[in-house]
């Protein structure tokens, strides 16, 4: 017989909650630190889907406090965006995205933990 892994699924409403409080939320989940069968060097979370992104509570003057930067590889590439602009780009989504990625380990498993995040507005 085969071992068939069965993957729940977590659903995390955004809605009403600050930026921060939602990110941490999607983080744990992602590394699995909510479950007993955490392992900090393997993938041990689970899928997680984010509903009702664009109704998170945040005020105008933290948007403007909130920093990313993207840098192209070229010299003078660095680019210093405030969250007004991503948030007018890109949408909410964008920033509980950023802030994830942010609140995960810098390591290997990152990218496969982002991989199992979906975010809906």
């Amino acid at each position: 017989m085969k071992n068939t892994k069965k993957q729940e699924n977590k659903i995390i409403d955004a809605k009403d909650k600050t930026l921060g409080r939602v990110s941490t939320e999607i983080a744990m989940s992602l590394m699995g630190k909510t479950s007993a069968k955490f392992e900090r060097n393997t993938y041990c979370g689970f899928p997680v889907k984010v509903i009702n992104s664009g109704k998170i509570k945040i005020t105008a003057k933290k948007l403007d406090e909130i920093v990313h930067k993207r840098y192209s590889g070229m010299r003078g590439g660095l680019r210093i965006l405030k969250g007004t602009e991503t948030r007018e780009k890109k949408g909410m989504k964008e920033l509980v995205r950023l802030a994830t990625y942010q609140m995960l380990p810098d390591n290997k498993i990152r990218r496969e933990m982002m991989k199992n995040l979906t975010i809906e507005e």
